[in-house]
């Protein structure tokens, strides 16, 4: 494949953006080729000149997520283009349409289920007969989980344990709300009670696993409950009715390899006794409060003024503050239980997410120029690249483990 650039930032001027531009200045290889695009020639001028001596050479493009054509030269150009412009139900699929007709691998950090299934449908077939590897949701949703997963998996493989039966993450994390993810939840909630064909899609447990059902008991978990054996209270995972329908595409690209009994859920532990009761009651609380918030016209503007609104972020100290842990536990079908790891420090929608998108690009050039490259198509993290993406991770700093579960704490 000859092209002008090997890998294109698309939303380079935004507050993510940026993010992501600063980490490709400090970790891409001097020979790749990188461009910056978004809609100012003014503004992304700016953006480059503010990354230093290693981005002094990087060029621009302009490019409007409106403008198929201006979309369409900046797949063909590049041999790897990264978005950050959401919502991607509203802004993405013109661009992911084009990669895939032009053979040009893409990542993003969705993590809308609408937006994914509509991308499955409309461009699954056209990339795989292009050779694109459409890779979605390449950012604190869903990579932590897809991987954790993953290493589960392969630790289950090389130690003939069978497959994965009942898995679960419990979610750890200190960090700030995104602007980009709060607009998204705009987004679904109108959709939702605009359309009931979108609520019963986002309800469905396989919503991205192409029709086919899983094993039973993938329902979503929506109330606090007591963990069998170690008395601790758990609640909901905030992101949850995502990341889940992410692993479950995984294990449908993969011909259902995880096993046939393999079931996932993911929860957020609270503790033992009336503290962790009230503290997950407190979370599903809160997280009911905002979803009504948010779906109600009135209530919404008083909320809006409390929340960051799409390309605003933390400052540099609060995103260095934040944090995440997923810990993912499964039996396996011959009893054997194991637990992955996936961590980092830096707040997770931020900081954390601007190097696991900047890595997912740099692995599927590193990939595509090395002749590796799987097959194309609506693909997800660990279906992509995932060994290759578990050690550009690790070489990050990140935390990425699998090995005998110990006792739960």
């Amino acid at each position: 494949m000859s092209r002008e650039t090997d890998l294109t930032l698309f939303g380079a001027t935004g507050f993510v953006g940026r993010l992501v531009a600063d980490h490709l200045a400090s970790s891409a290889p001097s020979d790749v080729r990188v461009c910056l695009a978004g809609r100012s020639d003014e503004r992304l001028l700016r953006v480059r000149d503010s990354l230093g001596p290693a981005a002094a050479d990087w060029h621009v493009a302009v490019a409007d997520s409106g403008d198929d054509e201006s979309l369409r030269r900046l797949a063909a150009r590049s041999r790897v283009v990264l978005s950050t412009v959401g919502p991607y139900r509203r802004h993405g699929l013109p661009l992911v349409l084009a990669c895939a007709e032009e053979g040009t691998d893409y990542a993003d950090l969705t993590g809308e289920t609408t937006f994914v299934r509509e991308a499955a449908d409309r461009a699954h077939e056209t990339a795989r007969r292009t050779g694109a590897r459409i890779v979605v949701s390449c950012g604190y949703d869903s990579m932590p989980s897809d991987l954790a997963v993953h290493l589960l998996h392969r630790a289950a493989e090389e130690t003939g344990a069978g497959g994965l039966t009942d898995t679960t993450t419990f979610a750890r994390a200190k960090g700030s709300l995104s602007g980009g993810t709060v607009d998204s939840m705009r987004l679904m909630l109108a959709e939702m009670r605009e359309d009931p064909e979108v609520q019963r899609l986002l309800l469905d447990p396989e919503a991205l696993s192409g029709g086919v059902p899983g094993a039973p008991g993938q329902e979503d978990v929506w109330k606090p409950f007591v963990e069998a054996g170690t008395a601790r209270w758990v609640a909901p995972f905030v992101m949850a009715s995502y990341n889940t329908r992410v692993v479950r595409r995984s294990h449908a690209l993969r011909g259902r390899a995880y096993g046939p009994r393999f079931r996932y859920r993911e929860v957020v532990p609270t503790g033992k006794g009336v503290r962790g009761a009230v503290r997950a009651a407190g979370m599903v609380a809160g997280t009911g409060a905002l979803g009504l918030a948010l779906a109600t016209p009135g209530l919404r503007r008083l909320v809006d003024r409390a929340l960051p609104a799409p390309g605003e972020g933390p400052s540099q100290e609060q995103r260095e503050r934040g944090w995440f842990e997923m810990e993912t536990r499964t039996t396996t079908e011959d009893g054997r239980e194991l637990v992955a790891t996936v961590a980092a420090s830096g707040d997770p929608g931020y900081a954390a997410t601007s190097v696991m998108l900047g890595q997912a690009g740099l692995v599927l050039l590193a990939t595509r120029r090395d002749g590796s490259a799987g097959e194309g198509g609506v693909l997800t993290p660990a279906v992509a690249i995932g060994d290759e993406l578990v050690e550009a991770l690790r070489a990050q700093g990140f935390i990425l483990e699998v090995g005998p579960a110990p006792a739960p704490r």
